[in-house]
């Protein structure tokens, strides 16, 4: 059976997603955005059909939506609630990357008696690391420490920062600017951006982690009353966290999120060298002993030439990112996940995700 998905949004991530579910079988993919260019990282290689629409003309949204059996948004994330919104009225499943805390709490209430399902946070984090941790934590008798890291780092740190663009801006200024959720002694708080810096070092790597927005999902609902601590933290080279911190809070650039995403658009490069890093650390009782279990991924990018993907190169960032949306979606679809109202991340199976043709990029 063909299923039938509207993508909105064509960029990065966007052209990523085209391109697994169209070369995969058993997806139709129409690929909507308002910008040419971008439409144009889609490959017209790949069967999907390319649409210039304004996607927030309600109206032409709509129009777009009919005979659709689910819609993804890999659009920025001010856009979605206006998708859920047309979504919910066309009784279209819906999917979404965001990181942003306030969209997904709209999202959720829009999913509220809904006749179809409402699952954001489906990219890496939030989204996989969310199913990651949360198939760790249900080994335990009883919770004392969850704690995810996750970090998209170019391979080869050129500038001062350490870094390249990646992915959103956008959503990659909120992660530095916006509070952020966690649990400390069996309470729940908000923590502040850039901080709880701590190191670690992987594979004879050193990383620094900090904290940063959005990357717990729904975890701190799901986990409330059964654990101790629970918080997320970005992981980057060290030195990045100190940068970053001088231009958000010493220049004040949080305030000024435009000039901002200016300054970073114009001096910080983009890369497709890159490499996604997944570290979770789980601790409590299990069998009447204190007991710790993690799980640690590296997904690298795909360089030119390499059949599995088309001869195409793609980033760590949009392979794992755009997996974890279309395995979600293929789940979704084929019955592993529930089939109305809202759907959290950690609602799916860590055995199923990755036994998932788009799940087993992670595997």
């Amino acid at each position: 059976m063909t299923r039938h998905v509207l993508l909105l949004g064509a960029g990065k991530i966007g052209s990523m997603i085209a391109y697994l579910l169209s070369s995969a079988g058993g997806w139709r993919v129409a690929a909507a955005d308002r910008d040419p260019h971008s439409l144009a990282w889609i490959d017209p290689a790949d069967a999907a059909e390319r649409l210039e629409a304004d996607v927030g003309d309600r109206a032409a949204l709509a129009a777009l939506m009919a005979g659709k059996d689910a819609v993804i948004s890999a659009l920025p994330y001010y856009l979605n609630v206006g998708v859920a919104e047309t979504a919910r009225a066309a009784r279209v499943h819906y999917f979404d990357l965001t990181e942003d805390v306030e969209t997904t709490r709209a999202v959720r209430a829009l999913a509220l008696g809904a006749e179809s399902a409402f699952m954001p946070q489906c990219g890496l984090a939030p989204g996989f690391v969310s199913v990651a941790a949360y198939d760790l934590a249900r080994k335990f008798d009883s919770l004392r420490d969850v704690f995810m890291r996750v970090g998209a780092l170019p391979i080869y740190p050129t500038n001062e920062l350490k870094y390249n663009l990646t992915w959103s801006t956008d959503g990659l200024i909120n992660e530095y600017c916006n509070p952020c959720e966690a649990i400390h002694e069996g309470r729940r708080i908000d923590v502040l951006p850039l901080q709880g810096l701590e190191h670690f070092s992987m594979d004879g790597v050193a990383y620094e982690a900090f904290n940063t927005s959005g990357g717990l999902g729904t975890l701190c609902d799901t986990l409330k009353d059964r654990v101790d601590n629970l918080n997320y933290k970005t992981v980057r080279y060290p030195g990045h966290r100190d940068l970053v911190r001088f231009l958000a809070q010493g220049l004040r650039l949080s305030q000024r999120r435009a000039l901002f995403k200016d300054v970073l658009e114009n001096a910080v490069p983009i890369t497709r060298q890159d490499v996604a890093l997944v570290f979770i650390t789980v601790s409590g009782m299990r069998d009447g002993r204190l007991t710790q279990e993690s799980f640690a991924r590296k997904i690298y990018h795909a360089p030119p030439g390499q059949a599995q993907f088309g001869g195409r190169e793609w980033s760590a960032i949009q392979l794992s990112t755009a997996a974890g949306v279309c395995a979600m979606a293929d789940m979704l679809l084929g019955g592993k996940l529930p089939q109305r109202g809202f759907v959290r991340q950690e609602d799916a199976a860590l055995a199923d995700f990755l036994a998932n043709r788009f799940g087993k990029i992670y595997g």
